[in-house]
């Protein structure tokens, strides 16, 4: 009877992350492609180089994801031999070691170009990072590689039973347990860290910022941020995101190295819900992307009358204010 219901479960999460996998490409490919043509149309920008890495790795990491569980649904005696699933697990705790250090990088983009700091150091750090923007996110697929290859000596991928997948490495030692521990502080923990410390920097500054506006204007108005505020809501979202997914992920993990529960089909579940809305509030934050997204969706939905009630308004509706009222 247990048998069963972990097996429904498993189902479930399969096709639940199935459908996901979609968004999570569509969405993806398109803020890739957008970086892409804003590459060609403009000069370089460091924020379209890290966004470009983090698409291609959400993308990567969805599609070996699902090809995983696909098979693991498919051979359900394991036939097939563990190396082949180990070889994939390892290059998706790899990916998702890259995506969680690739948005915290973005987060940090973000915090240098909306707060200044007065420390001189601090500053000619953050230039220098930023002048080698692809070495640094070539560095850390590089070490997300290295971090993840010590899976192969400290877990234990033999002895399956007919409860746990094919091929999932458990941490059957205090080895194992000790090097899960340390991968959960290199690769949510402390890009976590300096998500919540870009978050508060960006929060003061605009806090500062929207006080010295409105001393300015002597409260006669509400402060009007423009295209700043878009770019505050999309690094606060990420860093919110980033936070709710930070709490399931060790949840998962300790249910998989304390007490020897497999539940690592939740982890691809709830990664693919990361990454799909990670995309979405990128895509948000960059305006001209997101109304070119809103415009390619109604010129789809102008091809069928039948949906023309999903068109989406691509400008904001201006209120007219009441009769004998001055704007």
């Amino acid at each position: 009877m247990i048998v069963n219901m972990f097996a429904i479960n498993m189902f479930i999460i399969w096709i639940a992350t199935g459908l996901l996998a979609v968004t999570t490409v569509f969405f993806n490919a398109y803020m890739f492609l957008m970086s892409l043509l804003s590459f060609k149309d403009k000069k370089r920008c460091p924020t379209d180089t890290i966004i470009m890495a983090l698409t291609v790795a959400d993308v990567t990491h969805q599609l070996v994801c699902y090809f995983w569980m696909t098979m693991d649904e498919v051979d359900t005696m394991c036939n097939i031999a563990a190396i082949p699933y180990t070889v994939m697990l390892l290059i998706i705790f790899t990916l998702k070691f890259t995506i969680m250090w690739d948005t915290s990088f973005l987060a940090f983009y973000y915090s240098t170009k909306l707060v200044s700091t007065p420390n001189h150091c601090y500053t000619q750090i953050q230039t220098a990072i930023l002048k080698h923007v692809t070495s640094v996110v070539l560095l850390i697929t590089v070490c997300g590689l290295g971090t993840c290859m010590p899976m192969l000596a400290v877990f234990n991928t033999g002895n399956q039973t007919h409860i746990k997948d094919c091929g999932v490495m458990m941490p059957e030692t205090y080895t194992g347990q000790l090097y899960v521990a340390i991968y959960l502080l290199t690769s949510d923990l402390l890009p976590g860290l300096i998500m919540v410390k870009c978050c508060i920097s960006i929060s003061v500054h605009l806090m500062i910022h929207l006080r010295h506006i409105k001393a300015s204007t002597n409260g006669s108005h509400c402060p009007k941020l423009g295209s700043e505020m878009r770019v505050v809501r999309m690094a606060l979202s990420l860093v919110a995101i980033f936070t709710l997914f930070l709490v399931v992920d060790l949840y998962v993990h300790y249910q998989i190295a304390i007490k020897h529960e497999n539940v690592i089909g939740l982890t691809f579940f709830f990664t693919s819900v990361y990454t799909t809305v990670t995309a979405m509030v990128l895509i948000y934050g960059k305006k001209t992307v997101w109304k070119t997204l809103l415009h390619d969706f109604n010129v789809c939905v102008d091809g069928y009358p039948c949906l023309s009630c999903l068109k989406v308004p691509e400008h904001k509706t201006k209120h007219n204010a009441p009769a004998g009222v001055k704007k």
